[in-house]
């Protein structure tokens, strides 16, 4: 699977917010804290910034993948 390489930090937490029960906690600086309690607690740290460098989109698209127990074609299928 090719990752995007224009995909921001913002439109990924818009995502985990939107489709994945995901909830901003807090920001610092540029990098935003978000938490879910399904099925299990877990936070995530995105940055904020205009486009995500591959692996950190990576990492990202990994652990929320591992923790909801999709693909991370599905995952990120609901990004856009």
């Amino acid at each position: 699977m090719k990752l995007p390489r224009d995909l921001s930090g913002s439109e990924v937490v818009a995502a985990l917010c939107r489709k994945w029960g995901y909830t901003k906690v807090h920001q610092v600086g540029s990098h935003v804290n978000l938490e879910t309690n399904q099925p299990s607690h877990q936070r995530i740290v995105v940055p904020d910034h205009k486009s995500l460098r591959i692996g950190t989109l990576n990492k990202i698209l990994r652990e929320v993948a591992e923790h909801k127990g999709v693909s991370r074609e599905d995952f990120l299928a609901t990004i856009r």
